[in-house]
Formats: structure tokens, sequence, C-alpha cells
């Protein structure tokens, strides 16, 4: 988008058309990242009798500059409120998992708690039971037992 600007006098015609054509792409990504994010929370709460979530620390992924970027882009808050009213308007189940729970640390195997576990490490390994998993699949296996257990031990 910076080509437009680029040999444009500042005040001139064509660089107020300039500033009107990046304005239309910046409202065109707004509107698909929105129209995406609501096709996806009204799939999954429609779809999914039961749906968990983590309660994410945003404000401490933002401070990691490696991640902010992408935390940015994601808009988390957008997404968990989008879906918690979804959810009600549905009847769909939505447990929030707790900030500090250690799905992405824990062994959905066997429930051993790794103690160190680095962002770049993308397959789980588990040195207890020699369990070996994709880290994002390993997550959201035990983000499920969690739901469960909070389920059943509130009944």
């Amino acid at each position: 988008m910076q080509w437009l600007h680029r040999n444009k006098v500042k005040g001139s015609a064509n660089w107020k058309k300039a500033n009107m054509q990046i304005a239309r792409l910046h409202r065109k990504i707004a509107n698909l990242r929105k129209d995406y994010l609501h096709k996806m929370t009204t799939y999954i709460a429609k779809n999914h009798s039961e749906v968990t979530i983590e309660d994410l620390n945003v404000s401490g992924m933002m401070a990691n500059h490696k991640l902010a970027a992408a935390v940015q882009d994601q808009s988390f808050y957008e997404f968990r409120r989008h879906l918690t009213y979804k959810c009600k308007l549905v009847n769909t189940k939505l447990v929030i998992a707790d900030r500090w729970y250690p799905s992405s640390k824990t062994c959905s195997k066997c429930g051993t708690v790794k103690k160190e576990l680095k962002l770049d490490d993308r397959i789980f390994h588990c040195h207890a039971c020699n369990f070996t998993l994709d880290r994002d699949l390993n997550a959201a296996i035990n983000l499920k037992c969690y739901a469960f257990n909070t389920e059943s031990s509130s009944e």
C-alpha cells in the first residue's frame, strides 16, 4: 500500500485519491476479518454441544515481541465475545479453562505435567510414558478433559 503514496505531492488530488484507495483497502481487510470471525463463531456454536476455550493472558502475550504482531491480528477478545453470545443464543455450553491450567504442558495420556515447554517445541513428548503428539492436539485433548472434569465435579 505504500506504493500508492510514492511520487504524490501532499494535499494534491492524486494524494487524496491514493489516501481513499488505502482507506478502502483497510476497510475491506477489516470487513473480511469481521466476516470470518462471525462465520467461524457461528459455525462453532451451532455445530457443537460443548465448547472449551482458554482464558488467555493476552497482555502477557503482547509483551513477547515475537508473538505481539500475531496476537494483535487475531483479536482474541472479539472471538471470545462473539462465541459467548452465540453459544447462549443456541444453548451451547461454553467452558472457559482457567488461565493457569497447563493444557500444553500436561500429557493427555498419563497426566504428567512438564516443568518447561518452549514455544518453539511444536511436538509434545512425555518422558514418563514415552507418548508423542502434536502440541496443539495434545492441548485440545486436555481442554476436552478439563471440560468433562468441571462438568462432573459441578454435578
